[in-house]
């Protein structure tokens, strides 16, 4: 399997086993979940969301003090507080507004400009597809993801006829767990769906096409009708 596959699979595999920040061995290496500890809590990256509104992000509360990645080669590392998965040493930590269980690390590099997570100390993962309350989304916006991780605006659907068709597309996809792409000529095309609802946090899938078939992962991998394309393709 090719490497960003198997980064896709791996995140797909930390919402099925609950996010649960933790380290691992992987022969000698340790891979570990994206977090920060922060004032006694630890906080794990929301995957399957992303910042709706900047404004929503309030002041700075503190540094990151120690980057566990490429540093730390004791499996049985107790982390402390002011330690990050991948973020450098001086990296801001800003309070998400009215929301104290939530922060935000600035990354120019994903969609809106900052990296949220969550206190797992405080509260549940709520941002599977079955967490979304689909009657509240307001605007959908579609990016592509080539390179991955510099993510392009190619369609935003605001009116309620276009969000409710695609949202029934989705939900009329077939599951077929046991699907496998056509990777024999090349990657598969990525795309990242956003969901803006009310709150701070939009919700955030993945969507691949792989010049045959268009799927995703809500939970079990998803085939959808090609009329997604429609609206993919709509700006």
């Amino acid at each position: 399997m090719k490497k960003r596959n198997m980064l896709y699979f791996f995140l797909i595999l930390l919402f099925i086993t609950g996010c649960r920040p933790s380290a691992y061995m992987g022969g000698s290496k340790i891979d570990w979940v994206d977090f920060v500890k922060f004032n006694g809590n630890e906080y794990q990256l929301i995957h399957t969301g992303t910042l709706a509104d900047m404004d929503d992000v309030g002041e700075s509360i503190g540094t990151v003090k120690f980057k566990v990645a490429d540093h730390v080669k004791n499996p049985n590392y107790k982390i402390r507080d002011g330690d990050a998965a991948f973020h450098e040493k001086g990296t801001e930590i800003f309070e998400i507004k009215d929301h104290p269980h939530l922060i935000a690390v600035k990354n120019t590099q994903v969609i809106n400009g900052y990296q949220v997570y969550f206190s797992s100390d405080a509260i549940e993962y709520q941002w599977h597809f079955k967490d979304m309350p689909i009657e509240k989304v307001g605007l959908i916006e579609i990016y592509l993801s080539e390179p991955l991780e510099n993510e392009q605006l190619i369609a935003s659907l605001s009116k309620n006829e276009d969000i409710n068709r695609f949202l029934q597309i989705l939900n009329e996809g077939k599951e077929n767990p046991d699907f496998h792409p056509n990777l024999e000529k090349t990657d598969p095309i990525f795309y990242e769906m956003v969901f803006y609802t009310e709150g701070p946090i939009a919700y955030k899938y993945n969507l691949q096409f792989d010049g045959e078939s268009y799927y995703w992962h809500p939970w079990d991998t998803s085939i959808l009708s090609d009329e997604v394309k429609t609206f993919i393709h709509c700006n």
